[in-house]
């Protein structure tokens, strides 16, 4: 009897363990099967990082094959572009992980592909000695124009290919050294001006009078107006008994019909349109074009949009954000892709950075596939705002923009800045010879946008058409 109780127990006991094994393996499964290119790619991962120190990395290319990064024979890490790609780039240290292409494309950089990832550590039994090249869209010579122009301000340049998405310029001021972030980070994270922010996709300001166009765009679409329309601006717009509207230099426009408000860039035009819209006019075409939505890129973490409460705005805020003030923030990105819908026959294209990935013997292992991000507006509407951005820069505000023999559109923004001088912005697009961009350009603190904005928007088309 004693006997049969002792093998019972041992038989229970045995069977426990097995199960407690058998739960093991399955979660060691998980880990390197679901979970493993994920746990892999993270920038803190030690283990990871420490496995393939072994392996010199992988370079990044520009478009053109110009290097922006390199690991010597003994595994340093260079970046001959600097600061100037460093949004892009990003940086690679022990202590601190990862950003930019360093951290999305980890895994290739260093010969692993996301199959082999999963397998976990059976991946150090297949991995190569070298790691996979990384070809991007970006224009190094394009980049290092936009970083110039910016000079001693702080602010963002983004181009992008209209018809593609892919990201040609991404330049954030000030910025920091890749190869010593890890040595300087405690300067670099105490500093006042952030350098280690990428202004171009985590930076949020509110857009000015470049957000028109969008509410141009809404107001048609909801019969709110239409082309032939006839405003009045006095220079003022009284709202409710406790609120004045007021041009932003105390010029009165007088008659004038929605292609003259957008090359005036009249704020009593455009928030007399979002009050007719109202919250939830407001709401839908900031849905359209992605206003406020999340940027599912694996290679570009855009920070969205800051869209108010459209349920409990006051009729003075909602006016406010017809004029692209108040509690609306957004990122250079953002408004890059708005000028996108209008240049694109109201396609947005999803931003990318990554062409291709290439082993050291140059089979192709992956080529990027552009896709629609949103499809904002009609082709009808787009050409129609199209054109009106287009008299913006021929004869309207933004006219320092213009380059002879390139057809360029814009909007000029000057938005209000609480904390000191007022914001400079440009959005549009230019167009030559069957090529065409669109670029966001923001200047903190740089004063009126027509000037500032739309004077370096100008020398970035001229680089990019005329070399």
């Amino acid at each position: 009897m004693a006997d049969r109780k002792i093998r019972k127990h041992i038989a229970v006991a045995a069977a426990f363990l097995l199960g407690l094994i058998a739960v093991q393996i399955l979660y060691l499964a998980k880990l390197s099967v679901w979970d493993g290119a994920e746990l892999a790619a993270h920038p803190l991962n030690t283990r990871t990082a420490l496995m393939e120190k072994d392996i010199r990395r992988g370079r990044v290319f520009d478009h053109a094959g110009h290097i922006l990064a390199e690991s010597s024979a003994e595994g340093v890490r260079s970046y001959p572009y600097g600061r100037i790609l460093a949004p892009v780039t990003g940086y690679l240290t022990e202590r601190y992980g990862a950003t930019g292409i360093e951290q999305t494309e980890g895994m290739e950089l260093s010969g692993v592909t996301t199959d082999a990832a999963r397998m976990g550590p059976l991946r150090t039994l297949l991995r190569s000695d070298a790691g996979y090249d990384v070809r991007l869209t970006v224009d190094a010579s394009l980049s290092k124009v936009a970083w110039n122009a910016l000079g001693t301000h702080r602010g963002a340049v983004v181009v992008l290919d209209a018809a593609t998405g892919g990201v040609l310029t991404m330049v954030s001021a000030p910025s920091f050294d890749p190869s010593a972030a890890e040595a300087q980070w405690n300067e670099l994270s105490a500093r006042a001006d952030s350098p280690l922010l990428n202004r171009a996709v985590q930076g949020l300001y509110p857009p000015g009078s470049t957000f028109k166009t969008l509410i141009a765009d809404a107001a048609l679409a909801a019969g709110a107006t239409n082309p032939d329309e006839v405003f009045t601006c006095t220079g003022e717009l009284a709202i409710g008994t406790d609120y004045v509207l007021h041009e932003s230099h105390g010029e009165a426009h007088g008659k004038l019909r929605l292609s003259d408000a957008l090359r005036e860039s009249c704020n009593v035009t455009f928030a007399t349109l979002a009050l007719r819209l109202g919250g939830s006019g407001l709401s839908s075409a900031f849905s359209r074009f992605g206003v406020g939505e999340e940027l599912a890129s694996p290679e570009i973490a855009m920070t969205a949009a800051h869209v108010p409460d459209f349920g409990k705005l006051t009729d003075g805020e909602i006016a406010q954000t017809g004029i692209g003030q108040g509690q609306l923030l957004v990122t250079p990105l953002q408004m890059a892709l708005v000028a996108d819908a209008f240049a694109n026959g109201g396609h947005i294209m999803r931003p990318y950075l990554v062409d291709a990935v290439v082993t050291p013997e140059g089979t192709v292992l992956y080529e990027a596939d552009p896709s629609v991000w949103r499809t904002a507006t009609t082709a009808e509407r787009a050409a129609l705002i199209d054109g009106y951005m287009a008299d913006v820069v021929a004869a309207g505000t933004g006219t320092a923009a213009d380059v002879a023999g390139v057809r360029v559109t814009g909007k000029t923004g000057t938005a209000e800045n609480t904390s000191g001088t007022d914001h400079a912005w440009f959005i549009g697009s230019a167009e030559r010879g069957g090529r065409k961009i669109v670029l966001a350009v923001l200047v903190e603190e740089g004063g009126f946008g027509g000037r500032a904005a739309a004077g370096i928007a100008r020398q970035i088309i001229r680089a990019y058409f005329e070399g």
